[in-house]
């Protein structure tokens, strides 16, 4: 077989009736177009994604090797319900899945076993689910337009001329990746071992808005029209298909980077599909993950990160959504159940908390009145976009913000029962100096409001030293749970999962 492939059975895949090296079997006639899909998600979440796929999809998913994503299999007609979990950043179909691909020592013989390996791989369906999904979006953006100019001049107004994250579409699209195609300048290589991120977190910065998410899908939508099947796009006047490829690489045994991979893998795709070659304004994403042994070749079927979905107003440390949606499903939130975020920043948890918990009660709160505003114009966006969706009446969201002092919180003591957060890491936002204070005074206060017993509290850092220290000075009132490791914009950070004891809180001076 191309490549050397080792055939041999699935691990966990035997309900998507797959065998290694193999597509799912074209469709037959009449039969329904089912997609293997790949979803990336937060590192260390995979499990909380695979259990959503699962509720919501009714599908078995499998968490792939390489860290921070997981494949499931849907019918083509269930993209619409793939495109509204909550807790996948980016998504692709699976054109083809090596479990065990022999790369060749030498650079140039590995190199054109990739090259050949285009012609073998079984493009038809994958294609059609991209089609699909194509004019899926085509509606989302008509309705998008309709709205589109009210919506950018009310921004403008809200925005008392603040400074926001920079628009870094682009840079979102090609996190830890190198991408390259058939005559295109290779861009900088980042092949690492971790290809989890950059090292800061800019990826969360990005500034985000109705205007240019939908100006990006109309552009990508333009070339769908032209039916993308195997054949060379010939006959008629049909609209030749621009494409890129990115290669995502990782592990220390490949002889070739992945710029390399990218553009001779890209040069075989052009061939065999006469497209054109275009890094920046592509209609088809072709995706060429390498992982060790592991190698996956898919298309992309969303353009930028879903994790977006929820912020127009960023701040330097804007949570992704899909990382506020995990930590919030951590602690299992109940109909009624009052949650807090101490610490709100921009806004990221209690919003999607309020989206996702409608019948729980969201309380969110900083001491920055910068970033207060910003959660505020992020609850208006999310109101308006609410009032745009056709066919629904805005009933408003559960969730109320608050300028406070976490030390010292507005609340009655054993009042909340949850409480989630992003505590300061002490790079961008305070300092490592200050956590050790901090830290301490914040888990004796939010033990107090919180409702002993039954009270949980699910909190993300990376100071992870400085929180074990004031966690074990909290033993009496904090007991912990489960510890998520996660990466959030290349920092190695964990979520520790809280549950509150029956002990007594000290009591505070009382603000009713």
């Amino acid at each position: 077989a191309a490549g050397g492939l080792n055939p041999s059975r699935r691990p966990g895949m035997a309900e998507a009736g797959m065998v290694e090296g193999q597509a799912p079997a074209p469709a037959k006639e009449g039969a329904e177009l089912a997609a293997v899909i790949g979803a990336t998600v937060p590192t260390g979440f995979e499990l909380t994604a695979a259990e959503e796929v699962q509720e919501k999809l009714g599908s078995a998913s499998r968490i792939s090797r390489d860290r921070g994503k997981i494949y499931f299999e849907v019918p083509a007609r269930g993209l619409p319900q793939v495109h509204r979990l909550r807790s996948v950043d980016n998504l692709f179909v699976v054109v083809q899945e090596f479990k065990d691909y022999q790369f060749k020592e030498n650079k140039e013989d590995a190199l054109k076993d990739l090259e050949d390996l285009v012609k073998t791989l079984p493009w038809t369906n994958p294609l059609k689910v991209w089609e699909l999904n194509n004019s899926l979006k085509k509606k989302k953006t008509k309705r998008k337009k309709h709205n589109l100019q009210s919506t950018a001049s009310k921004e403008k107004l809200n925005n008392d001329g603040e400074e926001e994250g920079t628009d870094e579409q682009d840079a979102s699209k090609q996190e830890d990746c190198a991408q390259n195609a058939a005559g295109v300048e290779p861009v900088s290589e980042q092949d690492t071992e971790e290809p989890e991120g950059v090292p800061s977190r800019n990826r969360e910065e990005e500034e985000d808005n109705e205007q240019s998410d939908a100006k990006e899908e109309l552009q990508a939508g333009s070339g769908s029209e032209t039916k993308a099947g195997e054949g060379k796009t010939g006959e008629g006047d049909a609209k030749v298909l621009k494409f890129r490829v990115t290669c995502n690489r990782a592990g220390d045994k490949h002889s070739f980077t992945s710029n390399e991979a990218a553009r001779d893998f890209g040069g075989a795709v052009q061939e065999h599909f006469q497209w054109k070659a275009d890094m920046t304004n592509f209609d088809v994403e072709v995706l060429l993950n390498i992982h060790n042994n592991e190698v996956v070749v898919g298309i992309a079927l969303t353009e930028e990160s879903l994790h977006r979905r929820n912020i127009t107003h960023f701040g330097p440390t804007t949570l992704r959504s899909t990382l506020a949606y995990g930590m919030l499903r951590l602690c299992d939130p109940q109909p009624t159940d009052i949650i807090v975020d101490p610490m709100c920043g921009t806004g990221a948890i209690p919003i999607e908390g309020a989206t996702e918990w409608p019948t729980c009660y969201h309380i969110a709160g900083d001491n920055n009145p910068q970033a207060v505003k910003r959660a505020a114009n992020n609850i208006c966006s999310l109101l308006k976009k609410n009032e745009n969706k056709e066919s629904s009446t805005s009933l408003g969201i559960p969730l109320d913000i608050i300028q406070w002092d976490i030390c010292n919180l507005p609340l009655r003591t054993g009042s909340v029962d949850i409480i989630v957060t992003d505590m300061p890491f002490g790079k961008r936002i305070g300092s490592k100096k200050k956590n050790w204070d901090l830290y301490p005074a914040c888990l004796m206060e939010m033990g107090r409001i919180c409702t002993p017993g039954t009270g949980r509290a699910v909190l993300l850092t990376q100071d992870k030293k400085c929180f074990a220290k004031a966690l074990s000075r909290m033993g009496h009132i904090w007991r912990k749970g489960q510890t998520v490791w996660v990466n959030v914009g290349g920092l190695h950070a964990a979520v520790y999962l809280l549950k509150r004891t029956w002990e007594r809180a000290e009591e505070k001076r009382s603000f009713w």
